[in-house]
Formats: C-alpha cells, sequence, structure tokens
C-alpha cells in the first residue's frame, strides 16, 4: 500500500485542538494547539496532497483534508501556492481574505505561506494580504506585518 493510499484511508485530525484559543497578536513560527476557533492558514497544492510542511502539521493536528487542496477543512484553511507564480496565489489570497472578513467568530493564524517548499520570499509573498492587515481575526507572521509597514 503506497503512504498516499495510507493518508487518505485516515479521518482529518484535530489531535492540536483544545479550548484555550492561540491568542497571539502575530502567527507563531511554530503552532502545536489551537482554540475551538482559531484556524491555521496553511500553503497548499491544489490536489491537496498535504505532504510537507506547514500543509503537513495542518493534514496531522488541524482537520486538512487530503485532496482538498483550496478553502476551511477542520481548524485549517489551505491557499495553494505550487501552482505558478506570485499573481496565481493572489485570487486565492484575496477569496480567503473575503471568506475571514464574513467569520469574524474565527480567528485566522496565517503562516509564512509559499516561503518554505514553494520557494517565494517573504518580500514576494507579504504584499499580497496588505488588505488583511486591518482585519482584526486574521494575524499574520511578524515578517509579513514588518515588510507590509514598510511599503
Amino acid at each position: 500500500m503506497s503512504i498516499l493510499n495510507m493518508f487518505k484511508q485516515r479521518e482529518p485530525q484535530t489531535i492540536g485542538v483544545g479550548s484555550i484559543p492561540l491568542n497571539s497578536r502575530y502567527t507563531p513560527d511554530r503552532i502545536v494547539t489551537l482554540g475551538q476557533n482559531d484556524i491555521f492558514v496553511f500553503g497548499s497544492n491544489l490536489q491537496g496532497r498535504h505532504a510537507g510542511g506547514a500543509a503537513r502539521i495542518a493534514l496531522n493536528r488541524f482537520g486538512a483534508i487530503l485532496g482538498q487542496g483550496i478553502g476551511l477543512q477542520g481548524n485549517s484553511y489551505a491557499i495553494p501556492t505550487m501552482q505558478g507564480g506570485v499573481e496565481t496565489i493572489k485570487p486565492y489570497v484575496d477569496e480567503f481574505i473575503e471568506f475571514a472578513k464574513g467569520r469574524p467568530d474565527l480567528t485566522f493564524y496565517v503562516t509564512k505561506i509559499g516561503c518554505g517548499i514553494a520557494g517565494f520570499s517573504y518580500e514576494e509573498i507579504a504584499p499580497l494580504f496588505s488588505t488583511a492587515i486591518s482585519e482584526p481575526n486574521i494575524h499574520l507572521p511578524k515578517d509579513f506585518v514588518d515588510i507590509i509597514n514598510s511599503l
């Protein structure tokens, strides 16, 4: 049996979700637990393979679903970052921001999407979130906030 088939047989995991909210102004570099209304925002591929980096953490701890590469899934939200250049990521970031605005009951912790396996720099990705910086329920990595504030 292939590893991918083994993963497909698993139910979504939410072992990292408890009753205490993360309650951090910025997205921490390492997240292992979330509160019930906290959402782990990670970079994914369109196929929803979630095999490495933050996507693997989302799969193993926060309810990401294999085969779903976009949107809310458990206590995680997938933004595709592996399909081309920065211009292909922007529409998904814009969709995420609009979604988050409509869900003030949830707190979204955006990881450094696209800056790991996908290979983009903070300077390339951070500006995509410039309209999110004023949203009270969207928390960004401090590195992203610093770049946005310097624009």
